[in-house]
């Protein structure tokens, strides 16, 4: 689990009052830190195209280009000049060691082994030239590995800008920040490393209410003890509704993931796997709850009324919950275990209900930062995980991002295996908030395990590989 921060300018202004470190040396460290990256992953005589701009994003892509000069082939290009002071020193320099530079990409230089990306840095979201936008299209037809200083040109703080540099790999100088976890930079940023700066992260940081999560984070359901039952591991009541194919996978999912018992609660006849019962009431030993997967009008309002919203068990809400103003009321029970599911036009429609002010779910993906704090602002006590590439989990003000999602997932039942995680971790006692980090976890790490062909893996597939996890 790593800190993520809104910017780097406070926390960079703090190392030149506080700790006495002066920009040259920071820009120094960062170049060795691109230094290291390159000398782990290419050989010495590896071909470098180092495209700088004309700010400090630039000079730290100069002060690289001087670092690996004579070990790589380094060709430098400016296309721009330089203008700030550090960007003219760091030129200086690189003149002095015999450095190629070029203003002009030649046709050469297409076929480069690394191409890295220091024309802008963080915080660029003015419009970009025709110069620029024509640079980036040379850069991004080029087949070696790309890497970005910083951040790729073309990522802005609130979204991507018309066109972006495509990096295999983000290198981000001292601290994370929340610029690269927007799910429209994903494609972008590619894999994301983080530089130290010559300062613990611990100091150069400071404390943060955002976190991005990693796979070593995960802590799986146990099962140590010996003397035991399944009574001792919970019992999940998964509602299933008017699809009931929804409900059925959530309640594989909830047996697969831990919980001794899992209930599908249902109108009529079905016939789910053997080993998941179904009731027409929730039995009374549930120890928690979980409803909207395909749900429909299936259950009248007095059933609702007794068995979901006057229960006190904890409880998902996920899919047609989000379109039901009656089961919503929920949201405003402060001592109970909720956690909501909704993906971004399902958090539309929730909104919508709850307050009356229509949002669009362009606004939604354009700010997912802003709308879960704005969420959780009205509602602290409940956990909300707002589905997407970069999924967002939060409660009181602590934020979560999980980044390892990946397009295997886009497909229907996917988000009803999640809530069976969720609801499988609730009844063996999990709190929200840990269920859903947890959950969501599982999920991802199952995804990624897979190993059929992207367009293929099913809901069934998840909850195989869901089996396979280890700690």
């Amino acid at each position: 689990m790593q800190k993520v921060f809104e910017a780097c300018d406070t926390l960079d202004a703090k190392c030149y009052t506080s700790y006495g470190l002066t920009e040259d040396i920071l820009m120094e460290n960062a170049a060795s830190g691109l230094a290291s990256y390159i000398r782990k992953h290419f050989k010495s005589g590896t071909s470098l195209l180092v495209v700088a701009g004309k700010g400090n994003n630039g000079a730290d892509g100069i002060a690289l280009a001087r670092q690996l000069h004579g070990d790589y082939e380094v060709r430098l290009c400016i296309p721009f000049g330089v203008g700030s002071e550090m960007a003219v020193l760091q030129l200086q320099r690189a003149k002095s060691l015999g450095i190629k530079i070029s203003e002009t990409l030649s046709h050469e230089e297409k076929n480069v082994d690394v191409v890295l990306d220091a024309l802008f840095g963080a915080g660029l979201n003015r419009a970009l030239s025709e110069e620029v936008i024509h640079l980036i299209h040379q850069l991004n037809s080029m087949q070696g590995h790309k890497i970005a200083c910083d951040i790729p040109t073309g990522v802005g703080q609130k979204g991507l800008l018309p066109i972006a540099f495509m990096a295999d790999v983000t290198l981000t100088m001292g601290a994370r920040t929340e610029a690269l976890y927007l799910d429209e930079n994903k494609d972008a940023v590619g894999k994301i490393e983080c530089i130290d700066l010559g300062i613990s992260s611990l100091f150069y940081g400071g404390q943060s209410q955002v976190c991005v999560l990693e796979e070593q984070d995960i802590k799986l359901p146990s099962r140590n003890r010996k003397n035991s039952h399944k009574g001792s591991f919970g019992h999940a009541a998964i509602f299933c509704g008017e699809k009931e194919g929804a409900g059925i996978i959530a309640g594989m999912a909830s047996a697969s993931f831990g919980a001794g018992l899992s209930t599908l609660v249902v109108h009529e006849h079905i016939s789910p796997p053997q080993y998941l019962m179904h009731a027409t009431v929730v039995p009374d030993n549930a120890s928690a709850l979980a409803i909207g997967m395909g749900l429909g009008a299936h259950f009248e309002s007095e059933f609702l009324q007794h068995y979901v919203v006057q229960s006190h068990l904890p409880i998902v809400l996920d899919a047609d919950s989000f379109l039901s103003a009656e089961i919503l009321t929920i949201l405003d029970q402060k001592e109970r275990e909720i956690v909501i599911t909704p993906h971004p036009k399902e958090f539309v429609s929730m909104w919508k209900i709850l307050t009356g002010e229509q949002l669009t779910v362009m606004q939604v993906q354009s700010k997912r930062f802003d709308m879960v704090r704005m969420f959780n602002a009205r509602y602290p006590h409940v956990t909300l995980l707002l589905k997407g590439a970069n999924t967002l989990i939060m409660q009181e003000e602590q934020l979560y991002i999980n980044p390892l999602g990946c397009a295997k997932l886009s497909k229907g039942g996917s988000g009803d295996v999640l809530s069976g995680l969720i609801v499988s971790l609730l009844a063996q006692g999990y709190t929200g908030i840990d269920a859903a980090i947890h959950a969501s976890l599982a999920l991802v790490i199952a995804a990624n395990n897979y190993e059929g062909a992207s367009y293929a893996m099913l809901p069934t597939d998840i909850i195989e590989e869901i089996t396979r996890l280890e700690v």
